[in-house]
């Protein structure tokens, strides 16, 4: 009785086993951003960055790494940029395309040791900067200084890679997508704080009505863009031999929105950049035309639409190959009612692709406006801390962590038929 008693708790063990993994690996990440790198002024650091809106972008990411300067500072920031490099070398290069392809599992691991090396190299990269751009704010700075900030803020970036790993591998969820989830998390807070700065100002409730209806219609929007799908019906061979099968309907899915939230983070980066770069030009009407152009002008607002919808673009290209699909669909004797297999379907793929991503990119961009709207029209400025980047983030998260939680329920439940 108790053998069997045991058995029937045993995936209820490892349900919770999971949760407490994960929800401590988050707890260390966090932890270990508010532990500062030593021999740096970081009040006067502070104080120098509280408008700087690249760091603020940075922030995201890092969970506010940037402004405090920890040993988690750079957080899952460099195995980001590692992996897109990754993505972007392997179609640019037959051989990492054929171990993705060909070679399997064995494959994929190499792909994976791979981007942890360039995970490590853009970490030492960007650790690098970091020591030089804080070098006023550094009490001594020197070549020991610079080595001992290297080492440290490239080790935590490793250290942030192994725990989004660990949560991948044995919790709940995309690790490095969880990490990100919980830095915008611990941004909310002062966003709230914000809100009740501003009403105790003068924000009268009319405008507070008026955020709260735009914010959910935003949430509700960008709950329909990350779930939106396109249904592309297809018929095998078999179904065809069997009278029966005919009337079962097949589909092929393809997103609304491919690229996720990176075609803002792109876009975004690159609009910040250049406001950024301006502030250390000394003509002074330089400086102030180019942060006019960058700020919520007709020409920023063009630029930024450009930018999303290129970005939408190339990242869809990485992710779905039409020419792929359509040779798969070919091996499988699968094919799409009216279309001819092979090239002609690739075609048609790719036709479809680049309008749903079009729409896509258009929907981006107008939630990527939601804060300027809210700033313009109530003075409170939300995009500093919780902007439409952050927001497609977070239902992105939630969303798939659902579905893999809920995944893994039901697994338990089939077992226990079994």
């Amino acid at each position: 009785m108790l053998k069997l008693l045991s058995y029937a708790a045993y995936p209820f063990r490892q349900f919770t086993r999971k949760t407490i993994l994960t929800l401590a690996i988050l707890t260390l990440s966090r932890l270990g951003i508010f532990i500062p790198v030593l021999g740096i002024d970081h009040n006067e650091f502070q104080n120098s960055i509280n408008n700087n809106n690249f760091i603020n972008f940075l922030n995201i990411f890092s969970g506010g790494g940037f402004s405090t300067i920890g040993i988690f500072a750079l957080g899952i920031v460099p195995y980001i940029n590692a992996s897109l490099i990754m993505q972007l070398l392997i179609k640019a290069v037959p051989q990492l395309e054929n171990l993705q392809k060909e070679e399997g599992e064995n494959g994929r691991q190499k792909l994976v040791q791979f981007t942890r090396y360039l995970t490590l190299a853009w970490g030492l990269i960007q650790s690098s900067t970091v020591a030089f751009w804080i070098k006023p704010y550094v009490f001594n700075w020197n070549f020991y200084f610079i080595v001992d900030t290297v080492v440290t803020l490239t080790s935590g970036s490793i250290i942030m890679l192994w725990f989004s790993e660990l949560i991948t591998d044995k919790g709940f969820g995309n690790g490095a997508s969880l990490i990100i989830f919980q830095n915008i998390i611990s941004s909310i807070p002062k966003t709230f704080n914000g809100l009740q700065i501003n009403i105790n100002n003068g924000l009268d409730i009319t405008k507070l009505c008026l955020i709260s209806i735009v914010f959910t219609l935003t949430l509700i929007i960008t709950i329909l863009i990350q779930e939106g799908i396109r249904n592309i019906e297809i018929i095998s061979a078999r179904q065809l031999s069997q009278e029966w099968a005919v009337n079962i309907k097949n589909f092929l899915p393809l997103k609304l929105n491919q690229g996720g939230v990176m075609p803002i983070v792109f876009a975004s980066a690159a609009m910040v950049l250049p406001r950024y770069l301006a502030g250390s030009l000394e003509h002074i009407q330089i400086k102030s035309l180019i942060i006019h152009m960058f700020s919520n002008s007709p020409f920023y607002l063009s630029i930024y639409l450009i930018l999303v919808i290129v970005f939408s673009q190339l990242y869809s290209s990485l992710v779905m190959n039409p020419d792929d699909i359509a040779a798969n669909l070919k091996k499988m004797g699968v094919s799409i009612p009216k279309v001819r297999p092979g090239r002609i379907t690739s075609i048609y793929l790719q036709k479809i692709l680049n309008r749903l991503t079009f729409v896509g990119s258009i929907f981006l961009f107008l939630i990527a406006l939601v804060p300027s709207i809210i700033e313009n029209i109530t003075n409170f400025e939300v995009s500093r801390s919780f902007g439409a980047t952050s927001l497609i983030i977070l239902v992105g998260v939630s969303i798939d962590t659902g579905k893999q939680i809920q995944a893994y329920i039901l697994s338990l439940k089939y077992k226990d038929i079994s």
